[in-house]
């Protein structure tokens, strides 16, 4: 009864005017910055917090969270179209969907994208709303070295997710690794691996290396092909509506994706990238026909979309009652609370319930705003299939490079761009897939931050790491994973499976 009660304030104030009004504003902000490659939640919630001063707080944080999640739906329209991701969240949509697109498939794509993510949404809004306590406490379990085991297993994770050799997805990943080091030490305050240059001391920005990898490493690989091969957007598209057959495939892995990306954004470090990742891990070995995946597999679009909608809503529960953000979007969500004079954390519940329930409300609201925006549009999105390569390039490297260029307003990161899209492009002619370079260049500092907090608490004792049993449980997954992989007839099947795929 209690969340019933709970649910009926919390509507009754995201019904409002006013607040109906910012989360169709945050929704539609979300949806364009998310189709537009380079503009991701990060820098334009960021952009927009000196406007929130104007606005009372639920309004405010209404309109915010409506561009989070609307931006995970948006993400996949140019991932789907044109293989950029416009989100962080949507590289690995890209794989599949994709091809999908490139087969004349791509409404099928785009329809199953969004109604995955709002079947997503809508039910980690309620794992939100009713689950929260019993989540929080799964998450105060977690120390530095449980969080370190958990990030071992998602980059191991990742190499089974790469198409082509294990030695090559290994060494993607350290690649990435190695680049997520370029940074200022967060003990010593000292910068390291910068070479003297000052814009690297905050490091290599994710979407510098995205923007690069994918999308300007794209169009030089489609620039290298002949005319006929390269003008793979003016195929007739067979449908903007998915098949029986669609549906059949897709529904599992939305329903995979669902509940494995609303476990995984409770966890800091986890949230919507890792939730795609670890989805399209799952659904590749569980798959009875893993040649498909990489080709044009619809279940390679449906779970990862399912699974990074729910866990951008998740998301939220570790920063609405504990204050801790668990990626750099709830980051600033928390700075948005403490412009409000609103201290995050457990309190929020009993001090500002119309605030925490409004919030909750308005997620369905506004993932329920999405379907309706996004399904009528995904016409206007096959548009862009008929645009011939030559006039389509362009327009994607100027949108990459204002992208990059409104991170930190300098032509540094633009430079850096073009430089990751060359790098890109070899990476490509050696057929190595760039996906697990992104997540070890994304967990890779954070991996780092926990293995150095929990030796620290531990005095320097290695065994920390399997003396505590959720660490040691993950790390024993972690080992299996290992194992399973690189069994002989496991490793012929995949490499069976890569080589039918290219």
């Amino acid at each position: 009864m209690d969340l019933i009660n709970n649910l009926m304030l919390g509507f009754g104030t995201a019904l409002t005017l006013q607040n109906l009004m910012y989360a169709f504003f945050g929704c539609v902000l979300g949806t364009l910055i998310g189709v537009l490659p380079g503009l991701g939640p990060v820098a334009t919630i960021a952009m927009l917090l000196p406007s929130i001063y104007a606005l009372d707080a639920t309004p405010a944080l209404i309109m915010l969270a409506g561009i989070y999640y609307g931006a995970q739906y948006g993400g996949s329209t140019t991932a789907i179209l044109i293989n950029v991701p416009g989100e962080s969240a949507s590289v690995v949509t890209a794989i599949d969907g994709y091809a999908m697109a490139r087969q004349g498939r791509a409404g099928a794509a785009l329809s199953v994208a969004a109604l995955g993510s709002f079947f997503a949404g809508s039910v980690a809004t309620l794992v939100l709303a009713a689950f929260a306590p019993p989540l929080t406490e799964l998450a105060f379990k977690f120390g530095p070295a449980e969080y370190f085991s958990l990030m071992v297993l998602g980059l191991i994770g990742a190499v089974v997710l790469a198409s082509g050799s294990l030695l090559k997805a290994i060494s993607m990943i350290i690649l990435g690794l190695l680049l997520g080091q370029i940074n200022t030490d967060v003990i010593s305050g000292t910068p390291r691996f910068s070479f003297d240059i000052p814009e690297l001391t905050d490091g290599i920005n994710f979407v510098v290396i995205a923007m690069g990898v994918f999308g300007f490493g794209e169009i030089i690989a489609n620039l290298g092909q002949p005319a006929e091969k390269r003008e793979v957007f003016t195929k007739d598209v067979k449908g903007l509506w998915p098949s029986k057959q669609d549906f059949k495939e897709a529904t599992p892995a939305v329903l995979r994706g669902t509940v494995l990306g609303s476990v995984l954004g409770v966890l800091p470090g986890g949230g919507a990238l890792l939730s795609s990742f670890a989805a399209y891990t799952l659904e590749k070995k569980i798959s009875s026909t893993p040649e498909k995946f990489g080709k044009g597999a619809i279940q390679g679009v449906a779970g990862p979309e399912s699974a990074n909608n729910a866990g951008s809503q998740t998301s939220f529960i570790p920063m609405l009652t504990l204050g801790i953000p668990p990626n750099a979007v709830m980051a600033l969500m928390v700075g948005a609370m403490t412009i409000k004079g609103i201290q995050p954390g457990p309190q929020v519940m009993t001090s500002n319930p119309e605030l925490f329930w409004g919030l909750i409300a308005s997620m369905w609201i506004g993932n329920f705003m999405l379907v309706i925006l996004n399904l009528p549009l995904i016409g206007i999105w096959i548009k862009l299939l008929t645009v011939p390569y030559r006039f389509l390039f362009p327009a994607i490297l100027l949108f990459c490079c204002i992208g990059t260029y409104t991170l930190n307003n300098n032509n540094f990161d633009v430079y850096m761009t073009v430089l990751f899209g060359l790098i890109g492009y070899i990476f490509y002619k050696l057929s190595c897939e760039p996906a697990p370079l992104l997540l070890g260049f994304i967990l890779g500092p954070m991996m780092e931050e926990n293995l150095r907090r929990a030796l620290l608490l531990s005095r320097g004792d290695w065994t920390a790491f399997i003396s505590r049993p959720l660490s040691a449980g993950l790390l024993i997954a972690a080992a299996l994973m290992i194992v399973i992989v690189m069994l002989p007839n496991i490793r012929n099947k995949r490499e069976m499976a890569f080589q039918d795929a290219d």
